[in-house]
């Protein structure tokens, strides 16, 4: 299956690690994650081409075709320059309720240092307990509502998340102080030269320390020494945190393009 997108290809790598479905049906890929239904990028669309003039209402019916449960759309574009389609088709989309999100992929071949890095945290593995304390700093980072619904989700995806680092696909560093989790990423490799960085997140009571920075490094530096060749970042062009990610030597390489329309209230 060819994706053109290194973002998603390596989400669907990522995805199928952690037991989710992936059916080509030419047009577009469907991806179902049956472990995590309310996981709008584990439930979602991959379409191989922008969108042209009458495929937001075609489009939105095959995403209700093949998710007939789903409270919510997600739907993905293979374009690495996040052109989304024809004039008119944002409007479209924005009258439909739908955000349409760009993501900004990253990739590095080498890694600098920190220039200020944190030397009073401890950086090292999960294992045991510590996996619960990534949960409670899913909780704290959340940029959305924090209901029953999204504590379920944030559960099926760590549990998911430590299954992948178990059964020998990747390894989940985190910051700590003493046995308190500060901050903590996930590393996944595909044996064939690349690892693809997961959920950098970090507590709001332990930022702008370097504690981030570091860790990053840390991690990009392991992969480098286990059979990485490059490693790939997908951030929030409009976070902070895509400014570490640039000073340690990731550099932009593409945009990312998605569009989702969350369970009405």
């Amino acid at each position: 299956m060819e994706i053109k997108s290194l973002g998603y290809r390596t989400d669907l790598f990522l995805l199928g690690l952690g037991g989710s479905e992936v059916h080509d049906t030419g047009e577009y890929v469907v991806v179902r994650t049956p472990a995590n239904p309310t996981f709008w990028w584990g439930n979602f669309l991959l379409y191989r081409t922008p969108f042209a003039a009458g495929d937001v209402e075609r489009r939105l019916a095959e995403f209700h075709t093949q998710f007939p449960d789903a409270e919510h759309v997600a739907i993905g574009v293979d374009t690495t320059d996040g052109t989304v389609g024809a004039d008119g088709i944002k409007e479209e989309l924005a009258e439909r309720g739908a955000t349409i999100e760009f993501s900004t992929v990253m990739a590095a071949n080498t890694v600098v240092a920190p220039a200020r890095p944190n030397t009073t945290s401890t950086y090292r593995m999960l294992s045991g307990d510590d996996w619960e304390q990534v949960y409670t700093i899913g909780l704290a980072t959340a940029t959305m509502t924090v209901d029953d619904g999204y504590r379920e989700f944030l559960q099926r995806r760590v549990a998911s998340d430590r299954a992948r680092v178990e059964a020998g696909h990747g390894v989940w560093f985190g910051a700590f102080d003493g046995d308190r989790l500060q901050a903590s990423l996930g590393l996944m490799f595909d044996r064939q030269g690349l690892a693809r960085f997961q959920n950098v997140q970090t507590h709001p009571d332990d930022r702008n320390q370097g504690i981030a920075s570091t860790l990053v490094h840390h991690a990009s530096t392991y992969g480098f020494e286990h059979g990485a060749e490059t490693l790939v970042m997908v951030a929030d062009p409009d976070y902070l945190a895509i400014r570490i990610y640039r000073a340690l030597g990731f550099s932009d390489s593409e945009t990312q393009l998605g569009m989702s329309i969350p369970p009405a209230s």
